[in-house]
Order: C-alpha cells, then sequence, then structure tokens
C-alpha cells in the first residue's frame, strides 16, 4: 500500500447516529445547486429514509443532476422498484452488482458528496434509527448506534472522485477505459493548505486497495503508544489484525475492543471465539447491548481516528468495497474518544476468569462457529482470508 494520502484544510463535524446524519445530509441537499452523489449499501422505505428520497427528488425536478448507487442486495426487495420510483423522478438511479454478475463483492459504502463542495463518509445507511437493519424491521430500544462525518474543505475532492468513479464502472466501460480510470485516481489532488484537520480518504477494492483499510488499522496499532479503542459490530478479524491487537496490548498499550452483539447468535460465536486469546494477551473486550452498535470507528493514542464502512470480518477486509476516513486531529480525536467512553460505560466488560472456564458446550460451539466462517471466508476470498 502507498502512504495514504493527507490533505491538509478540512473541517470536519462528527455526526453521531442518523438523526444528526439525515438532517445534515437533508440541508446539504435542498441547498444543493448542481450535483448530488450518493452511494449507500442499505436504502429503506421507512418515513425517515422516505424524508431523504422526498429531498433527492425535489433536487432532480429543480434541475440538480442526482446520481444514487444503491447496492442491490443491501436494498433489500424493494430495491427495483425503488429505482424506477427515482428515475421516474428524474433520479438517475444504479444499482450495484446486481445478480452478482461481477462476482460477490457489495458496495458497503456509505458516501455522499454535493456540489464539490461538502461530502459526507461513515457508516449510517439511510434507514430509520430506530428499526433493525436485518429486515424485520424491529424496533430498537435506543437509536442504533453509529457515526458519520461532515466534510469541508480539500478531502471533498476525493470522496467526490471515488463516488464518481464508481457510477463510471457501473456502466459501460471497456478494459482500457476501467484501467485509465484506476490510475487517474492514483494521481494526487491539488489543494490549498489551510492547516485544519488532516484527514485521507481509504479505499478497499478489488482491484487498486486490496488491503488499504487493513493496513491503515496495522501502521496506527504499530504506532500506539498509550491507549487505542475500537469499536466493531461484527469481528472476525484475520490473523494480521489480530496480531496487531495482541502486540499492542503486549507492549504496554491500552487496548479496548467494543464490539456489537445480540443480533445474529452465530455471529456472537465466532466473535466470541476470540477473545480467550485476546483477553490472555491484556486486550479488553466490551459487549455492547444496550442497543445495535453499527459503529465501525476508532481512536489510537491522542490525535489518529477513524470512521467508516469496514467491519473486522472477511467480508470487509477481503471481499466488499468499503471506505473510511482517517483524521489526524486532537480535537476530533478526543470528541470520538468521548463518545467511545461512554459507550464502554454502557456495555458489558467480559471476564477473562469465565473465558478460561466456560462450559465444554459452548467452547465446541465457538469453535464450530470458528471453523464454519473461516471455511466460508477462504472459498468466498480464494484462500486470502487467514
Amino acid at each position: 500500500m502507498s502512504r495514504l494520502a493527507f490533505y491538509d484544510g478540512n473541517q470536519l463535524q462528527l455526526l453521531h447516529t442518523g438523526e444528526q446524519f439525515f438532517a445534515a445530509l437533508i440541508e446539504a441537499i435542498h441547498h444543493a445547486q448542481h450535483e448530488i452523489l450518493l452511494e449507500t449499501y442499505i436504502y429503506a422505505t421507512d418515513p425517515s429514509a422516505q424524508k431523504i428520497s422526498d429531498a433527492l427528488c425535489a433536487a432532480a425536478q429543480r434541475g440538480v443532476c442526482v446520481q444514487l448507487i444503491i447496492d442491490w442486495v443491501g436494498g433489500g426487495n424493494h430495491t427495483q422498484p425503488l429505482q424506477t420510483l427515482f428515475q421516474q423522478a428524474g433520479v438517475q438511479c444504479r444499482l450495484f452488482n446486481p445478480w452478482f454478475r461481477r462476482g460477490l463483492a457489495r458496495t458497503h459504502r456509505k458516501l455522499a458528496a454535493i456540489d464539490q463542495e461538502i461530502a459526507f463518509i461513515g457508516g449510517i445507511n439511510i434507514i430509520d434509527d430506530c428499526l433493525s437493519d436485518d429486515g424485520r424491521n424491529k424496533v430498537l430500544p435506543f437509536p442504533r448506534w453509529d457515526f458519520s462525518v461532515q466534510v469541508r474543505g480539500s478531502l471533498v475532492q476525493s470522496i467526490h472522485a471515488e463516488i464518481i468513479a464508481q457510477w463510471l464502472k457501473m456502466g459501460k466501460l471497456q478494459l482500457l477505459q476501467r484501467l485509465k480510470l484506476a490510475v487517474n485516481l492514483r494521481k494526487p489532488i491539488s489543494t490549498t493548505v489551510h492547516h485544519l484537520s488532516q484527514a485521507a480518504l481509504v479505499i478497499r477494492d478489488n482491484l487498486r486497495n486490496r488491503s488499504t483499510i487493513q493496513k491503515a488499522y496495522l501502521k496506527a496499532l504499530g504506532s500506539a503508544r498509550h491507549t487505542a479503542i475500537l469499536a466493531n459490530p461484527y469481528f472476525a478479524p484475520g490473523r494480521k489484525i489480530r496480531n496487531g491487537l495482541i502486540k499492542a496490548a503486549q507492549r504496554g498499550v491500552d487496548v479496548s475492543l467494543l464490539l456489537g452483539v445480540g443480533e445474529f447468535d452465530w455471529q456472537d460465536a465466532v466473535a466470541q471465539s476470540y477473545y480467550s486469546k485476546l483477553l490472555a494477551s491484556g486486550v479488553k473486550i466490551f459487549e455492547y447491548r444496550k442497543t445495535k452498535l453499527h459503529a465501525k470507528v476508532a481512536v489510537i493514542d491522542h490525535d489518529w481516528a477513524t470512521v467508516g464502512s469496514s467491519n473486522f470480518d472477511g467480508l470487509s477486509l477481503f471481499v466488499n468495497h468499503e471506505a473510511n476516513i482517517v483524521i489526524i486531529d486532537k480535537n476530533f480525536a478526543e470528541n470520538l474518544k468521548q463518545h467511545l467512553q461512554q459507550g464502554l460505560q454502557d456495555a458489558v466488560q467480559i471476564d477473562p476468569h469465565c473465558m478460561t472456564h466456560q462450559s465444554l458446550y459452548r467452547r465446541v460451539k465457538h469453535r464450530l462457529a470458528y471453523l464454519f466462517y473461516r471455511t466460508i471466508m477462504r472459498i468466498a476470498t480464494l484462500g486470502q482470508y487467514r
């Protein structure tokens, strides 16, 4: 992986939960004059999503170019009807990889760019905060715990370019055109330096950036000296991430994992199969059960932070298209860290003693879940997952 391209001159605002994100996104859409680009994994039809749909359609009707990308799997059964409704309203809408025509990869990215002046990146889908995102529309006890970042400044151009590239690749491009597009995305974007927040866009795909997000985490963990707090809902990391966490803890870094549990029993069993070794190495593990934890965020030491779409599992690290923002800024990191510390307080810390004395049934269950998951991931990633 080449070094991350950090750009100065960014004004960054952390948005916690869909309530803050949707309000900021809709306001930006209302003020759009030329272009709106939006890419998401899930696009629901609930009242919260409908407000965004109405704003997009209204923008298209007043002459704004609106381009919307929805993942074919993430959109569920209503994806095709949504596409038809949007197109009838003047919104250009494309579905990512319908019927798996281009392999197993999904776009799991949550990106937006408006008029090349404001952008959004994070983990929040277009779905009501208080409804489960597993297709059952179960009412959650509290709003889904997740984050997005509003970006103004030099990094907006990079986010804009990535969404445009995704849009073009979903159309009819010849091989040489695709290669040219990939080369152009590698070129640095000229910026005016204002010495505000430094930020880098970190993309994972299956061509140019196969392991960029994982390596960004590994580099940050390798440089950590004091603390590392990482939150993730689907925890099944490859060997490199596990070793990065363990080595950081062994050299004295206070490493805390805040993990979402309670949605899928088999997923919890897979995650818990890693607990014993991590806990024995000094990694602290907290299970968040207050509501659905969907955040994929981290703060390491005093100034490194990331917010994005990438889980710590085989699909995110080796198959899907993902997007994170990495930020070097003490104030931003402190703000996110306060949210994470509150999350740790609301969670249940796993006692290492309990893991070493768990029942035979639980040990067998965890081992079988791990072996099944590892087998499936090795097949899906053509042997890359370890």
